[in-house]
């Protein structure tokens, strides 16, 4: 499964990730506008989005992550109001980092 990961905090990115999506291709972006510019040129299963990021909120992404891809867009901030806000503006499910190991699970349950 490919998997875009939209996360400003590199070394917890890397490290969960070798640690909970090892199973998967998962190419981090640590910015919105990285994230854009990817999202117009390659195809994606999942998107885990971040709430806060260095140059804006993952919410303004959320549109346009589905406008992109048909793909399952899972909110992945530290805070329950992070992750509440993505899944206002259309997110299908959240994990907070806390209950990260818990992202497989999450991952099933929206594709």
């Amino acid at each position: 499964m490919r998997i875009l990961w939209v996360e400003n905090h590199l070394i917890f990115a890397h490290v969960a990730g070798r640690q909970f999506l090892a199973s998967h291709e998962v190419l981090i972006v640590p910015t919105i506008a990285e994230a854009r510019k990817v999202l117009k040129t390659e195809m994606f299963d999942v998107v885990l989005l971040d709430y806060d990021l260095d140059d804006g909120k993952g919410t303004e992404l959320v549109k346009e992550i589905k406008q992109f891809q048909n793909v399952a867009l899972i909110a992945v901030s530290s805070h329950t109001e992070g992750n509440n806000l993505l899944k206002s503006a259309g997110a299908d499910h959240s994990c907070t980092k806390l209950h990260f190991h818990e992202i497989a699970k999450v991952i099933s349950s929206v594709t």
